[in-house]
């Protein structure tokens, strides 16, 4: 690409030939048009060979003539020819120099063309600076003016420059003309409001000829008028905004992308039609997938991006610095434009179940870079539903509380860019409660649910399905934070208005009693929550048909109620049945369909196979760390039942070691306080106490309760459970000292 020095590493190989003596004659060409290398030959004619003639063409050939090898020659000189920044390789047609044994020839350019490259030629990718050397650079040079600027500083420096070295050498002359901070240069190339322009020296160093954002300039130009013409610079557009590390293909391919391209694609002056009639036919013709896989290469070919097809998540790869020099050149309005055009690109290639992990992270890394590169423009005119979709991805993919942090910043941006009461607005608060609470904060969701519902019924009033869904949801965290009964109560309600509303076959009305089933079983009435959800599985496949993810998620239901009401081979059947379909329908590595599997392991360790289920929690733990990750949540909780089933298969002092390990990343990854690290120290406690510490496991159960008590309340189940648990050991405990029981 433009500005990682090639010339002067050709410049540096022929210096380096003439010192060693290995040439004897350096011809040197600037080879930007086919005319500027005739004349450059015909020159060297000229000089070497005086029989050439006046004409260029002929004088040209009379010494690529004088460059052949010759078997009459006594002393051949040795020889070569550097080609620099050669733009089009169709303008050395006749013009290569000879094979010889004692010539060389070295052509530095930005074209990848396959033209260039064939028998007897060595292609050299030239790269940009290792971060050592580009901070080398810049300690060095400003050394040179007595400046010592902080080494991680100019560590820094150089990896917000992208390791370019044209740009490193450029900040580094900035630096000492200005006497500019390291620190406020970053500050001013992280400024969306500074042009690379404005961070140039007034003297270019080391008599460069462009600025960095000059160095691209001819380059965009001149994809443009490659076919198909007035593609590629469009399509840069869009990329600048996207995440240098890595685009989709299938974004910059897609629908959104498309049809940016078709309405602001320009006829180069070589394909200009004849009348205005035919001009606006042309410019209104849809670019087809085709078109723009062709316009992706382009690109490549000129070195403008970094092309692998074969690491599709990560086809695409645009220098930071490319990406900064081309959103220069837009206007406000046409910066919004691409950017919301670029939101829309990144929804579109956003699968709608992320059964690869890594395109959703690339998808969301994607996303982050948009997010910093125009913050305002995907809040004009609303908020734009990728930051929506950016944000449950990370919660979907186990990162919670990073979810949690994502709506949390999204509504207080939402609040500035749009007001309070805006939908969108509301949105993000009903998102952040939701990973609030999945994050481990039940009481806070409840709480924020409880103020968001009063605020859409005051904006929205009490029959608006936004109302009624946010009545579903504070049901849902009441009863995550203790309150079963009131969960139950709520549920009910909402419930009945949802037919009185919807009717009974409405999807929302399905899932209300869905959760109605749920908070009923919770409050003990397993077999009443067994037989509502046998009831709306029938409904749920005749309604929403048997594939529906609320289909699936009401069969593994009804499986655990069933299993809960004492049913435990039951529900082992019904788990192995809807294992089946979720690998049919979201494939083996899916992490639902891995969650079933945990399912699966738990009912048939419930039903008395306790080896059998530690074994299958074995495999699944490995599985688990290879598609999600090992700090995932499904992972850390197939690991807690792991435990589980490895003490209750007889090994008591591996369950409490695995309980320990388990207890210290759950620490880690969830925080000490979250209601999961409880759980994780309460099975610490019980397989510590069938070690034979029972002391040591009493401690520990008392201290737990404290902290459940504090961080939950003292009514909470988590909390009633734990003191049922420390008084019967030590019941236990008087009784085998024959003291009666505590």
């Amino acid at each position: 690409m433009g500005g990682v020095g090639k010339s002067q590493l050709a410049a540096d190989y022929a210096r380096s030939l003439l010192f060693e003596g290995a040439v004897e004659l350096v011809v040197w060409v600037t080879a930007t048009d086919r005319s500027t290398v005739i004349d450059r030959f015909a020159q060297a004619s000229r000089e070497l060979c005086p029989t050439g003639g006046d004409n260029p063409e002929q004088a040209a050939q009379a010494f690529l003539a004088w460059l052949t090898p010759k078997a009459s020659a006594a002393t051949p000189v040795r020889w070569l020819v550097v080609l620099d920044d050669l733009t089009q390789p169709a303008d050395l047609d006749g013009l290569w120099p000879p094979d010889s044994l004692h010539g060389r020839t070295l052509i530095t350019t930005r074209r990848q063309d396959a033209a260039l490259t064939g028998p007897g030629r060595i292609r050299l990718a030239v790269g940009v600076f290792t971060p050592e050397q580009a901070t080398a650079h810049l300690t060095d040079a400003l050394m040179a003016y007595g400046r010592s600027d902080p080494r991680e500083e100019l560590a820094a420096l150089a990896a917000d420059l992208g390791y370019l070295p044209l740009a490193v050498s450029q900040a580094a002359a900035y630096l000492c003309d200005t006497a500019t901070t390291a620190a406020s240069y970053r500050h001013a190339l992280a400024d969306r409001v500074t042009a690379l322009r404005d961070l140039a020296p007034d003297v270019l160093p080391d008599q460069q000829p462009h600025t960095v954002a000059a160095a691209w300039a001819l380059s965009i130009d001149h994809a443009d008028t490659l076919r198909p013409a007035g593609l590629a610079g469009l399509l840069l557009r869009l990329a600048a905004y996207l995440d240098p590390n890595g685009i989709p293909q299938t974004a910059l391919t897609s629908a959104p992308a498309r049809t940016y391209l078709t309405e602001h694609r320009t006829p180069q002056p070589q394909h200009l039609p004849l009348s205005k009639t035919t001009l606006t036919s042309v410019g209104a013709e849809p670019v087809s997938v085709a078109d723009t896989e062709r316009a992706i290469s382009v690109l490549r070919r000129l070195s403008l991006i970094t092309h692998t097809p074969e690491t599709p998540a990560t086809a695409v790869r645009v220098h930071q610095l490319l990406q900064h020099a081309v959103r220069d050149t837009l206007t406000f309005s046409r910066r919004d434009e691409a950017a919301r055009t670029a939101a829309d690109a990144l929804l579109t290639a956003w699968p709608p179940i992320e059964r690869d992990t890594h395109l959703a992270q690339v998808l969301r890394a994607n996303t982050a870079a948009l997010t910093t590169h125009a913050p305002d423009a995907l809040f004009r005119p609303d908020a734009h539903p990728v930051l929506v979709q950016a944000g449950n991805s990370l919660g979907e993919a186990g990162q919670v509380t990073a979810a949690r942090d994502h709506f949390r910043r999204l509504v207080s941006t939402a609040t500035a860019h749009l007001g309070a009461d805006h939908r969108d607005t509301l949105m993000a608060r009903s998102r952040l409660i939701r990973w609030q609470g999945t994050a481990g904060d039940a009481a806070g969701a409840a709480a924020a649910s409880a103020r968001l519902l009063s605020d859409r019924i005051r904006l929205l009033g009490g029959s608006h399905p936004d109302t009624l869904a946010t009545r579903g949801n504070l049901a849902h965290w009441r009863g995550q934070a203790g309150d079963a009964a009131g969960a139950a109560t709520a549920a009910a309600e909402l419930l009945a208005d949802r037919i009185r509303l919807l009717g009974e076959d409405h999807t929302d009305t399905l899932v209300a009693r869905s959760n109605l089933a749920r908070w009923r079983g919770e409050t003990g009435d397993a077999a009443g929550a067994a037989a509502a959800f046998t009831d709306l599985v029938h409904d749920m496949v005749r309604v929403l048909g048997q594939d529906h993810p609320y289909t699936l998620a009401a069969r593994g239901s009804l499986a655990r109620w069933r299993g809960e009401a004492g049913d435990a081979a039951g529900a082992a059947a019904q788990v192995a049945e809807l294992l089946a379909d979720r690998i049919r329908v979201l494939g083996e590595d899916h992490p639902r369909t891995l969650n079933t599997r945990g399912h699966l392991a738990n009912w048939r360790g419930e039903a008395g196979d306790a080896a059998g289920a530690a074994a299958a929690f074995t495999d699944l733990v490995d599985v688990m760390i290879r598609v999600l990750g090992q700090d995932h949540p499904y992972t850390l909780t197939a690991r807690n039942h792991l435990a589980h089933w490895q003490g209750e298969a007889g090994d008591a002092a591996g369950a409490a070691r695995a309980f320990s390990d388990l207890l210290a990343d759950r620490i880690r990854v969830l925080g000490k306080d979250h209601p999961q690290t409880f759980t994780s120290r309460s099975h610490l406690a019980r397989w510590r106490r069938e070690t034979g510490d029972a002391a040591g496991a009493a401690v520990a159960l008392t201290d737990l309760i404290d902290d459940i008590v504090r961080v939950l309340g003292e009514d909470h189940p988590y909390a009633l459970t734990a003191r049922r648990s420390l008084a019967l050991w030590r019941d236990t405990a008087g009784k085998d000292c024959g003291q009666g029981t505590s």
